[in-house]
């Protein structure tokens, strides 16, 4: 039995920014925004801010409207 401050059988939990479902990471897709451009991360290989997205059809035709919104957001900082 691991001890309680062992990782062992931890699953990360993330949630879609479109329909805010939680899931496990590994079923979620993760990207990141380049200069407000969507940029996939596969195999987590960049290093930066990262968002998730289920595989829902649906939550993939509003990720566009979410990038827009998102990067008025940042722009107004």
């Amino acid at each position: 039995m691991p001890n309680r401050s062992s990782k062992a059988g931890h699953i990360p939990i993330r949630m879609c920014v479109i329909c805010r479902i939680k899931a496990e990471k590994k079923k979620l897709m993760k990207f990141v925004l380049i200069d407000s451009d969507v940029v996939f991360a596969k195999n987590n290989e960049l290093a930066k801010r990262g968002y998730y997205v289920c595989n829902n059809n649906s939550c993939l035709q509003k990720l566009d409207k979410w990038v827009l919104r998102k990067s008025r957001s940042s722009n107004g900082r």
